[in-house]
């Protein structure tokens, strides 16, 4: 296919070749010319079933070279943990006032965090929180005592990832302006995680496809053959 941007450069991108991971990169890049600065985002399609509990593909992983992405910060905390937490940067915090905020339609932040004594009053919130992928979890490191060091690492480029029904996995991993070798950088790290987060219940193929794209620009297939324990 051909791919015209709106600054009416011609860019061809063969939909079925497979790339290499930095020659991919490189060509979402050049396909991001959008007057604002696009994300540069992994699609991994994964040979799992995540209907099945055995199958769940979720974690967190810390992008070596960050996100390019202002990151609110909601924390679910009282006391000295809620002021901890606010010296840790984090922007909303609250208890049971935060509760009846977000129960009101209005959620200000993009990753939820909880000490363990909050998650009565968080759980109320399952319905809410839940469908966005906000519920605090302890195996994803949100629903903690060390506050301090879950807002930290939020902010510091942490990301969490899951598969989706259709056993996709979607993240981004930085801005177009980054060079290309933090993005590279990114990539592995969020790449090499979802491999190491095989799960016992995975049959044949492991790491299906792979795809990088700008959020305006086209998909650019990615040769899993690149990738170690694919």
């Amino acid at each position: 296919m051909t791919f015209v941007s709106k600054k009416n450069k011609a860019i061809t991108i063969d939909r079925e070749k497979l790339h290499g991971v930095d020659e991919a990169i490189g060509l979402a890049k050049a396909n991001a010319t959008s007057k604002f600065d696009e994300t540069i985002e992994v699609a991994i399609n994964l040979g799992v079933d995540p209907r099945h509990a055995d199958q769940m593909v979720r974690g967190v992983v810390t992008l070596p070279k960050g996100t390019g992405k202002d990151v609110r910060v909601g924390v679910f905390a009282k006391g000295a943990k809620a002021d901890e937490a606010k010296a840790a940067g984090a922007d909303v915090v609250g208890a049971e006032d935060l509760m009846e905020i977000v129960q009101g339609g209005t959620i200000d932040f993009d990753r939820c965090i909880a000490t363990p004594d909050m998650m009565g009053i968080v759980g109320r919130l399952g319905k809410v929180l839940g469908p966005k992928g906000l519920m605090p979890n302890p195996k994803l490191g949100t629903v903690t005592m060390d506050v301090a060091a879950a807002v930290k690492a939020a902010k510091g480029g942490q990301v969490e990832y899951r598969v989706e029904k259709a056993g996709i996995i979607h993240s981004g991993i930085g801005k177009a302006s980054f060079p290309a070798e933090d993005l590279r950088a990114n990539f592995d790290a969020l790449v090499g995680a979802v491999v190491k987060a095989k799960p016992s219940g995975a049959k044949g193929k492991y790491v299906r496809k792979l795809a990088v794209s700008s959020t305006m620009g086209p998909g650019i297939k990615i040769d899993t053959t690149e990738v170690a324990g694919a």
